[in-house]
Formats: C-alpha cells, sequence, structure tokens
C-alpha cells in the first residue's frame, strides 16, 4: 500500500508552518498548523489524480518539526 509522509516545518520568518512531500507534489503554508493540515488533507488526492498517481483512501502521516532558538 503506498504511504505518503507530509513534512510540516514552521518557517520563523515568514511565520507559517510549510507543508511538503515531493513525491505528490505538494508544497502548502498557513499560519495555522491545523489549518494547514486540512488544507493539505483536501489537497493531496486532486494533486495525486492530476499526477496520475492513486488517490482514493491514501494514508497521510504528518510529521512536524518546530526549532524554537532561544536568544
Amino acid at each position: 500500500m503506498i504511504e505518503y509522509t507530509i513534512v510540516l516545518t514552521w518557517d520563523d520568518e515568514a511565520q507559517v508552518w510549510v507543508a511538503v512531500n515531493d513525491d505528490i507534489p505538494i508544497a502548502l503554508n498557513s499560519p495555522s498548523l491545523d489549518e494547514l493540515m486540512e488544507r493539505v488533507r483536501l489537497a493531496v488526492p486532486e494533486m495525486l489524480e492530476m499526477n496520475g498517481k492513486p488517490h482514493e483512501g491514501i494514508p497521510l502521516h504528518f510529521k512536524a518539526d518546530r526549532v524554537v532558538v532561544a536568544a
């Protein structure tokens, strides 16, 4: 079964979360992590279909990474 991991990274300069997966391909951003995950959930099937890949019932895994640097 095909599975995709969406990497979620905080962009401190832009103050947004960024979602990326090169296999789908997808790159989205949002200031809210919950909003971004919902956008990804809605966009992934459409992007897979546009790229001729199976898109029904494909599991998505999210991997979030936020590094806070203390001044």
